[in-house]
């Protein structure tokens, strides 16, 4: 069980693994995939289980009494996964700040660049060592 949920692990085929992100789409599985083997991490990744649906109320209806339309069937839940690293002690939060992660090309992770927010990680600096800027 995990100490608290930036940390959690189960078993990803027959593996225990550290929990990257649940409920992922193919194309981060990849951005991921990618950016962690990078990093020497070895990453499993299976099908995330399908959503629960809730049961159908049962409605008693009197006598001679036409059945309600039924709703319509919810449409189909999008193909997701979760993306686990082998080494179940790995945190993402941890890896982020702690700059332990580097990207294709030798530049530290940023939040925003894992975030996919950015198409290339810039930030050599740490927000800790930046001299502020302004008069004064």
């Amino acid at each position: 069980m995990a100490i608290n949920k930036n940390h959690e692990f189960e078993e990803l085929n027959g593996v225990k693994c550290g929990i990257v992100e649940k409920n992922v789409k193919p194309e981060r599985v990849a951005f991921l995939k990618q950016l962690l083997e990078y990093n020497k991490f070895t990453v499993e990744v299976v099908p995330s289980p399908p959503a629960k649906v809730a049961p159908v109320p049962v409605v008693k209806l009197a006598e001679g009494a036409e059945p309600p339309p039924l709703p319509p069937p919810p449409p189909p839940a999008p193909e997701t996964f979760t993306v686990g690293v082998t080494d179940y002690t790995f945190n993402v939060i941890n890896a982020i700040f702690g700059r332990a992660l580097h990207a294709p090309g030798g530049h530290v992770v940023t939040q925003a660049y894992w975030n996919q927010q950015e198409a290339t990680s810039h930030d050599e600096v740490p927000y800790y060592e930046r001299t502020p800027t302004g008069n004064g």
